[in-house]
């Protein structure tokens, strides 16, 4: 595997540089934060430990909530995309798939259900909780990516069926990472986020 372009890996910590991440693909120097588009969260800045009720240290764990700010103007929508970057293999694990959102500045909000999901690396179309092994510190990529034109994707879509509709298509993108260290699960048992 080849390292991260260099526009990407400065925005991102030192684990959190999975050369697979969807950005990686689909963005590039000139539509990271074009225009000021950004991706935040209420719960979290950038670089902050993910909160445990986002994770599966919670017995009911949602999605953290999300606010963009507006894409440049022409944007027809915008897709959301969370990847674990410390996982190994090929592609990094996928935790949720959103589309279907106005190409405008707008927000999801904690345990929002979205207009369109697909399929995280569990398979399913939700929040895939972050679970990472005992002591092990993983690093989740949040990333905004606003559209030339809507996606015509059906839901429970792939992660690749997404990228494939979105390669040609970004506008502006932008990042937001989050570590998470794995602790005991409250009965005892070790978390781990590996399938």
């Amino acid at each position: 595997m080849t390292g991260l372009p260099q526009w990407l890996a400065g925005k991102l910590p030192a684990g959190a540089r999975h050369p697979g991440l969807a950005i990686a693909a689909l963005g590039d120097e000139k539509t990271l934060a074009r225009g000021g588009f950004a991706l935040t969260s209420p719960a979290f800045a950038a670089g902050d430990e993910l909160d445990p009720c986002f994770t599966a240290k919670e017995e009911d764990a949602v999605a953290p909530p999300l606010e963009w700010s507006a894409p440049p103007p022409g944007s027809q929508e915008i897709v959301i995309l969370v990847e674990d970057a410390s996982s190994p293999g090929e592609e990094p694990q996928c935790h949720w798939l959103v589309w279907g959102l106005p190409g405008q500045k707008g927000k999801l909000l904690e345990g929002e259900t979205p207009p369109r999901t697909g399929k995280n690396a569990a398979g399913n179309s939700e929040w895939l909780l972050p679970n990472p092994p005992l002591g092990e510190t993983r690093h989740y990529v949040f990333q905004a990516f606003a559209t030339e034109l809507p996606l015509t994707t059906m839901p429970g879509a792939t992660r690749a069926e997404i990228v494939r509709a979105l390669t040609g298509q970004v506008t502006a993108c932008a990042v937001l990472p989050a570590p998470f260290t794995g602790t005991t699960a409250d009965d005892g048992a070790p978390a781990t986020d590996d399938f």
